[in-house]
């Protein structure tokens, strides 16, 4: 690959688990690509670390004081990096015209905006962030076919559906005989716990993923199965298909990481070592395969493969992600926006484990749903919902132990 081949990746969400992956994938090919911004909300030393190693020409951090910080650090390091703060800014290097590629990885609906931003810009929208399909699932898909953007998800399981079906399947999941995604879901650390058991869960036990190296707000999603729920709302935005079409199958191994079933009996499944450096190597390389670092499977270590219905009566956030998708509007943002204030309370012990679903549940039942036709829209109900979700906090109380 020739230098004026090389494509220049910004990389939002850097600190992160997604990100960190990113650049250890990226440092693998310095001859395929290189690094032109990096972002973090408030890491400021972990993006200090980033920028020595991958030298960037433009860093992001939330707020102004952290910016004055890095630049100060830069400066004595002697790295020539323009040091940026706040939500334009953001925007600003996803759309950048010296930008071919942006990892969009920035967790929750703070990562909206500049994944919308990239998808505008006609870039390579590598999405990690599923809130910016959860929340404005139509706008999103209009940008990218309007600008002409390669869109290609890097959640393990998206990128496993999208590698099983067809290489046209833009027309709808009938018009491939395509019947089913099998969404799997690991089924966090906590699936075989009571419901009663449920109630006295702390945030160490809800973060301790077996499998997957996570940030604790996915971490507790996964425990929940409200990241299934997530990641089903993704899908039928994704994959033109309606919630039905969309399976939900726990699988604790994570080694099959989702399937797509057809209309003839066959059953196409992506498998893998559960590691996030080989969807990001294959959206990075796409259509091309390159190495990711990742180990090779071992079906024989593996040994077994299980698969189990989701209880949706003790993980409730399943169900009601689906019946948000189905409401249609806003009410997917409704239940992002309720979920991410629930979780935050529950890691801060603010609130019980079990009463992250009531918290949602209570949100929904109480906000109007309303047209998702423009960004404000959906801000204005992200923002009536968090506020809501934050009144029902402190109505359910601390958690019981």
């Amino acid at each position: 690959m020739t230098d004026a081949a090389v494509r220049r990746v910004t990389v939002l969400g850097s600190t992160g688990s997604v990100g960190t992956s990113t650049l250890d994938v990226i440092a693998r090919h310095p001859e395929r690509y290189c690094v032109h911004a990096l972002t973090a909300h408030t890491s400021r030393e972990a993006l200090l670390a980033q920028c020595l190693v991958h030298r960037p020409e433009v860093a992001v951090l939330a707020t102004e004081a952290d910016a004055v910080w890095l630049r100060r650090e830069l400066k004595t390091a002697g790295v020539a990096a323009a040091v940026t703060a706040g939500v334009e800014a953001l925007c600003e290097v996803a759309r950048d015209s010296a930008v071919d590629t942006v990892m969009a990885a920035i967790v929750g609906g703070a990562g909206l905006l500049p994944a919308m931003a990239a998808a505008k810009a006609g870039k390579r929208v590598l999405l990690a962030n599923k809130e910016a399909l959860v929340m404005s699932g139509a706008l999103f898909m209009d940008a990218v076919a309007a600008s002409g953007a390669t869109l290609l998800p890097i959640d393990s399981e998206h990128n496993a559906i999208y590698q099983c079906l067809p290489a046209e399947h833009r027309g709808g999941l009938s018009c491939h005989g395509v019947s089913q995604l099998l969404l799997t879901a690991s089924g966090g650390p906590l699936r075989h716990l009571s419901g009663e058991a449920l109630e006295r869960v702390t945030p160490d036990e809800a973060c301790a993923h077996p499998n997957w190296s996570m940030g604790r707000k996915i971490s507790v999603d996964s425990a929940t199965l409200m990241n299934k729920g997530l990641e089903l709302i993704e899908a039928c935005w994704l994959f033109d298909a309606t919630p039905e079409q969309v399976q939900v199958v726990v699988h604790p191994q994570s080694v099959v990481h989702s399937m797509v079933a057809y209309d003839d009996g066959s059953v196409i499944a992506q498998m893998g070592n559960p590691d996030m450096r080989t969807p990001i190597a294959y959206g990075l390389a796409f259509p091309e395969r390159i190495d990711a670092g990742v180990k090779p499977l071992d079906l024989f270590q593996v040994a077994q493969l299980d698969f189990e219905r989701p209880d949706e009566a003790r993980f409730p956030c399943l169900r009601l992600a689906r019946e948000a998708m189905l409401a249609g509007g806003t009410a997917p943002a409704v239940l992002n926006a309720a979920n991410e204030i629930a979780v935050d309370a529950f890691l801060d012990q603010r609130l019980g484990f079990a009463a992250i679903a009531r918290v949602v549940e209570d949100v929904l039942e109480s906000e109007p749903v309303a047209q998702a036709a423009s960004l404000e829209a959906i801000v204005d109900a992200d923002r009536r919902a968090r506020d809501a979700a934050a009144r029902r906090v402190v109505h359910h109380g601390a958690p019981r132990r």
